[in-house]
């Protein structure tokens, strides 16, 4: 396997269009790295530079110590699983595998050898034999990978490669994925692996690291969990979760000795740590709390909150309810345990007092967005 390296790369079309700009980042040999962002924000076409299939126009990539900006994409190393899977329908499974290999004239005993060791690590042995047309989704996409398994590249792309399957079915491929990029690491084989994903769920379950893209720049590169407790800015606090972090426009004023934000008309008095980090910033801020950090039930343990509010309407998931409610004027979300929520009114617009974890709230600059506590 091999270290990624891109440097100030850009992309910019023949009509002007700049779709990447001055992308900076390392990829560890072995490392699993996942890029994430909403639709447009340039991830795809990332990839598809990094994999020569489509032209760079500024920046320099390296994989290990080459630099591969002008070579073709059968000459980087690499092995990419795309969307659809691109199996070729009149051959069988195992075929579908030999045929690179077979094209670049490797020994039939080798060929042998790496399709039925990537069928066993796939737990495929059984389908080698099928056609494409008589798999399911989900072993379709096993296959596509296996055809990447058998190059022995330098580097794994994957492009959405779950997209087109239904949720259960995704959820467990994920963890098919996860542990084969564990299985290849412990063999002694680590792969290394830029994939990509507009879901936020397989981002934070399957990335050793993620890297947010937003409009073709990076907002923030690290582990799930910093990402998640340290957002850089506003858009990656509100991309990364489900539900999303509530975040609101709100004034940071002065309360006596202590500071407060006032959010919909409502006084929301800082923790002492977040206003110490804050020094003398007054005005307009946009404050952020994640849902499971406001309580709708009983009054937790710990330093809370008590605010009053009117309930908006609730969803129900099973386990656990998201409570949708007016704090003040303005829209929030609680996320509970549903075993919290007994006795609770349940009627638009019933009064209710939830309670505020306050030492949990982000704070972001109006204009920047950048995060203010971190």
């Amino acid at each position: 396997m091999a270290r990624l390296s891109l440097s100030k790369i850009e992309k910019v079309y023949p009509n002007g269009f700049k779709a990447v700009h001055g992308v900076d980042l390392e990829v560890n040999d072995g490392e699993f790295m996942v890029f994430v962002g909403p639709s447009g924000c340039a991830k795809s076409t990332l990839l598809r530079m990094i994999a020569g299939l489509e032209s760079i126009s500024g920046g320099s990539l390296r994989i290990g110590d080459r630099v591969v900006n002008t070579l073709s994409a059968k000459e980087r190393g690499i092995a990419m699983v795309f969307q659809n899977y691109a199996l070729y329908p009149h051959m069988k499974v195992y075929d579908n595998l030999a045929f690179g290999l077979r094209l670049a004239g490797t020994p039939k005993a080798e060929v042998d050898q790496r399709v039925r060791h990537a069928a066993q690590l796939l737990e495929m042995e059984h389908l080698l034999d099928r056609y494409p047309k008589q798999l399911s989704g989900g072993q379709a996409q096993r296959v596509a990978v296996g055809r990447a398994i058998v190059k022995k590249p330098e580097v794994f792309l994957f492009d959405e490669p779950l997209s087109n399957l239904d949720a259960k079915l995704r959820a467990s491929m994920r963890v098919r994925l996860t542990e084969l990029h564990r299985t290849l690491r412990e063999s002694g084989q680590p792969a290394t692996v830029v994939y990509v994903t507009h879901d936020q769920t397989e981002a934070m379950t399957m990335g050793e690291r993620i890297c947010v893209l937003k409009d073709g720049v990076i907002q923030q590169v690290d582990v799930p969990t910093a990402l998640y407790r340290r957002p850089a800015n506003a858009f990656v606090a509100s991309f990364i979760g489900s539900p999303e972090m509530n975040i609101q426009e709100a004034d940071l004023q002065e309360a006596g000795d202590a500071l407060s934000v006032n959010l919909g008309g409502v006084s929301l008095p800082l923790a002492t740590a977040h206003a110490e980090r804050l020094g003398k910033l007054r005005g307009a801020v946009k404050f952020g709390l994640r849902p499971e950090h406001v309580s709708a039930g009983p009054r937790p343990q710990g330093d809370t909150l008590a605010v009053p509010a009117t309930l908006r309407f609730m969803e129900h998931m099973g386990s656990e309810v998201f409570v949708h409610f007016d704090l003040g004027t303005v829209p929030m979300t609680a996320r509970v345990q549903a075993d919290q929520l007994h006795g609770l009114d349940d009627k638009r617009g019933a009064p209710h007092t939830f309670h505020v974890q306050m030492g949990h709230a982000h704070l972001f600059d109006a204009r920047s967005g950048i995060n203010l506590l971190c």
